[in-house]
């Protein structure tokens, strides 16, 4: 099969490639959306050309070609599987997930939607988004990928600097970035990119021109992520050994603020401590994670929550690919863990996701997965500190200040 739009089109792209949802997630309905039954796919495709040296996803090099064609069985077997734990759904969101992508044959993306829909009803307004890099090859399989079912683009651009981009292990070149997001704006209703600030020797100042040059070329979804040292990984090493330095605590804070302020002013604004969009323009998949709502991890290393017979279920595949493989083909499916979590976990997963938004939880619904309240007097100690806050409708979110904090900011409040 070859790429484009030469590729067979699925036959749901009528249904949901030829749709941009235009209202779905948006801000202002956000929380009220947020009881509402959402239910995700999550598909882990794990091959890459190579391994980005700050990386510490589930990404695998093969020198040789993959069979493409024996993983979409596997794929659709792992489906089946779930579905027969989980059925009725209706499918919300499906998001292609890596690993890289845009590595695989429009045909094989339009079998994988195809093997959803069998199994489960897609919504007519899915979202269903593939994650991308931006080099000319990829970029000349959106059209396939778009008839194939996709109408959500996410890109990995992580740096608009040549030099950057080379020092983070990227194959493209800022100028092959900018052509492929110029393709997506021609062939997505939605796209998004990804940037890494904090690089090393990287200023405030540089990283407001960088950015800025980004939000001209953004759409309604933009994500920023700090770089992190991750462990066992290239970076890591290289960090040790003091070969590599990042910025100070008071640059990183200072490149946060620039990221906070700098969106804002161009009307998106931070609605997940690393993502950003304009209203309505918000990752329904991601959201559906944030907000502990239901969703199935297919694939090598993927994660899923069901909700099976009241319980909550969380679930892992195998991460070698190979051996996802064999196990599949094996037993129908390529889980090594399935368990369920007690109220105490469930609550706190949902705490700590759930206050990574901007809205922020329900502390009604905290304590209805808990079957307890959170605490009256660790609220009252951070509000007094000004790192959380209580909005109009009753919902607990953390404070702008208290962003940085996060991590502290949850665990003080689920002791």
């Amino acid at each position: 099969m070859s790429d484009g739009d030469n590729s067979f089109p699925s036959p749901l792209a009528a249904e949901i490639g030829s749709r941009s949802d235009p209202g779905g997630g948006r801000q202002e309905n956000g929380p009220a959306r947020e009881e509402e039954k959402a239910f995700g796919v999550y598909i882990h495709w794990p091959f890459c050309l190579s391994k980005c040296p700050y990386c510490d996803f589930n990404s695998h090099v093969r020198r040789a070609p993959i069979d493409q064609a024996r993983f979409v069985r596997a794929f659709s077997t792992e489906i089946e599987a779930t579905a027969a734990r989980v059925p009725g759904r209706i499918v919300s969101t499906i998001f292609f997930g890596g690993g890289t992508p845009s590595l695989m044959l429009p045909a094989t993306v339009a079998a994988l939607i195809d093997a959803v829909a069998r199994n489960w009803r897609i919504a007519p307004d899915a979202e269903v988004t593939l994650e991308a890099n931006p080099t000319s090859v990829e970029a000349g399989r959106f059209r396939g990928y778009r008839a194939a079912g996709i109408n959500r683009v996410s890109l990995g651009v992580q740096a608009l600097d040549d030099r950057a981009l080379a020092e983070l292990g990227r194959l493209h070149s800022a100028r092959e970035a900018l052509d492929a997001l110029a393709v997506a704006r021609g062939v997505f209703g939605r796209y998004s990119f990804d940037l890494i600030y904090a690089r090393p020797r990287q200023t405030p100042r540089q990283w407001a021109g960088e950015l800025r040059r980004a939000l001209a070329e953004a759409g309604e979804h933009l994500s920023l992520y700090q770089l992190t040292i991750e462990p066992d990984t290239p970076f890591a090493a290289l960090h040790a050994a003091g070969k590599l330095k990042t910025p100070d605590e008071d640059t990183a804070r200072a490149l946060y603020d620039t990221t906070q302020d700098i969106c804002a002013a161009h009307g998106l604004p931070a609605y997940e401590i690393s993502n950003h969009a304009r209203p309505g323009g918000e990752c329904r998949h991601n959201l559906i994670y944030w907000r502990a709502h239901e969703y199935a991890g297919v694939g090598p290393g993927a994660h899923g929550r069901l909700d099976i017979d009241g319980d909550r279920h969380a679930t892992a595949t195998e991460k070698r690919p190979e051996t996802w493989l064999t196990r599949v083909e094996r037993n129908g499916h390529g889980l090594v863990t399935d368990d369920v979590l007690t109220r105490e976990e469930t609550a706190d997963e949902f705490l700590l996701m759930g206050l990574r938004l901007a809205e922020g939880v329900d502390p009604s619904r905290y304590a209805a997965l808990a079957g307890r309240p959170l605490d009256p007097a660790r609220i009252a100690a951070l509000h007094q500190h000004g790192l959380v806050e209580t909005t109009a409708a009753g919902r607990l979110r953390v404070s702008m200040s208290g962003f940085p904090l996060l991590d502290a900011v949850v665990a003080d409040l689920a002791a």
